[in-house]
């Protein structure tokens, strides 16, 4: 008798991954399932997205011990001692993006949503794993790991507040979250390029360009759904972020790259001002 070939749809690839809890091995998966994504949709045989049920928090592995943010010890940059926790900062930050671009996949599969969309977010989270291998090839380069230091235990609150909302996801994960990145990377390159890192230049340099990427995703798909809804895209930004964001934007803003994502002024300014 012929077996039958069980093909895993995206939701369970997406599953697969958060509940993966070692980071090295999180990211090879992630990056594994992005490429079977993808070359199935360059044959024009697109796998089904399915339906799967996502876990509230995804799988962490023992270290980093997760700590208030409050509680997380601060080092100047300007040590050797400082630059190994910035970057594993960014390793965890890193680390969090595989869990949130594979999340939204599986978690609003209700939705219904042109393929374009879990076209995006593949591609999104199959960079951020790689940024994550990059910073932790720099973090051992250094002598240290991801794990080695506390780490930020809120990092999947906006997650937790926009798990029954994608208007809410999308208006804070990329577009306010990443968008962030946007603004402090350049500061954190030449932290590195004036300690002589260029490894850390390369990889940090790596992630700015990508990330104007998964900015742009977020604003194209909040406002294809507004669309969709008849619904001025800036207003409701304006209300979700005041929803969902705990604290204000804070300037300087990147003007550059987040007009280059599609993320105009009057959508985070008034943010900003409205916070003080």
């Amino acid at each position: 008798m012929a077996q039958t070939l069980v093909v895993q749809t995206l939701a369970e690839m997406a599953v697969d991954v958060l509940t993966t809890a070692d980071g090295r091995a999180k990211a090879a998966l992630g990056r594994r399932h992005a490429a079977t994504w993808m070359a199935a949709r360059e044959k024009g045989q697109p796998l089904p997205v399915g339906l799967a049920v996502p876990p509230d928090r995804p799988a962490r592995p023992e270290r980093p011990e997760l700590l208030s943010p409050r509680d997380v010890p601060r080092r100047r940059p300007g040590s050797p001692e400082g630059r190994i926790a910035l970057l594993h900062a960014v390793a965890h930050i890193e680390l969090n993006a595989v869990d949130l671009h594979w999340d939204i996949i599986a978690r609003f599969t209700d939705h219904p949503m042109p393929l374009g969309f879990y076209d995006d977010w593949v591609k999104a989270a199959d960079e951020e794993a790689k940024h994550f291998n990059l910073i932790s090839d720099c973090l051992e380069a250094m002598g240290s790991h991801y794990g080695a230091l506390p780490a930020h235990a809120g990092m999947w609150r906006a997650a937790e507040d926009t798990a029954q909302d994608l208007h809410g996801r999308l208006a804070v994960v990329p577009m306010v979250l990443e968008a962030r990145g946007l603004d402090v990377t350049p500061g954190m390159i030449e932290v590195f390029r004036k300690a002589g890192a260029a490894g850390a230049v390369a990889a940090l340099e790596v992630i700015y360009a990508e990330e104007v990427a998964h900015v742009a995703f977020g604003s194209k798909w909040f406002n294809w759904l507004c669309g969709r809804d008849g619904t001025d895209p800036k207003e409701v930004f304006h209300h979700l972020v005041r929803r969902y964001f705990h604290g204000g934007l804070k300037p300087p803003f990147n003007v550059e790259k987040r007009a280059e994502a599609g993320l105009p002024p009057d959508f985070y300014w008034p943010l900003a001002e409205s916070a003080g």
